[in-house]
């Protein structure tokens, strides 16, 4: 069995540990695109994308925000399999008609999000999990026939449409990334303690749960591929 080969489109303006993150917990060849610098794929050849979190809005007049959009949009169209956390998940729900705004105040630290039960992308995962999170925009709006699959009591956390999955939270973010980011908020010193406080051993490993969704996603990616191979190959005259 093939590995997937999918497009990794990086939206965050200093990379590194976005990379490191996401490589390490996406069992795939990932083939990268620093889409804040203008780079994104001259292609739809791949199993599936995955778009990162980016510490800009969906909404911010960037001139490398439309054309993320656009391709998106064609990947959508075509029918990829498409995961985004984050940035990636309010840039989905938006390239498909959904509402994001500005919530006018920081969900940051560890805390617990529920998922409906009815999606594939949480199989394996407690119905109440704990997850790191960091946003100051939320999906208001669910894009049309779009149904919810995991929310706390700040927003969405969580939809699916056809081929489409978005997460609020950060499954991929190991214990330095989330310090790191912590710090880099302009937080009230005392909340700013409380979340850094947060950040140990104990609620990393209960956070570590929700990365199962990685492997549910490259899991639904490969039946996606597999399927469309053998409709191909029925369709391919004797």
């Amino acid at each position: 069995m093939s590995r997937l080969r999918i497009a990794f489109i990086n939206a965050a303006h200093e990379g590194e540990s976005t990379r490191r993150n996401f490589r390490r917990e996406l069992d795939a060849d990932l083939v990268e695109f620093d889409a804040t610098g203008g780079d994104l794929p001259e292609t739809l050849e791949y199993d599936g994308v995955v778009i990162s979190g980016s510490r800009s809005s969906v909404y911010w007049d960037e001139e490398w925000i439309p054309p993320t959009k656009e391709w998106v949009g064609e990947a959508v169209g075509a029918g990829l399999p498409c995961l985004g956390v984050c940035w990636g998940h309010q840039l989905l729900a938006d390239v498909l008609g959904g509402d994001v705004r500005d919530m006018g105040e920081y969900e940051i630290g560890y805390r617990e999000v529920e998922h409906t039960g009815d999606s594939q992308l949480f199989e394996g995962i407690d119905e109440r999990f704990t997850v790191f999170t960091t946003h100051s925009d939320a999906v208001v709006e669910l894009p049309p026939d779009a149904t919810e699959i995991a929310s706390n009591d700040y927003s969405n956390h969580g939809f699916r449409k056809g081929h489409v999955f978005g997460v609020q939270f950060h499954p991929e973010y190991d214990m330095a990334t989330a310090e790191e980011v912590t710090k880099g908020k302009d937080l009230p010193d005392e909340r700013l303690r409380k979340v850094l406080d947060g950040i140990h051993d104990e609620n990393y490993g209960r956070a570590c749960e929700a990365k199962t969704l990685f492997e549910n996603f490259c899991d639904y990616a490969r039946e996606v591929r597999d399927a469309d191979t053998e409709f191909e190959a029925d369709a391919t005259p004797a």
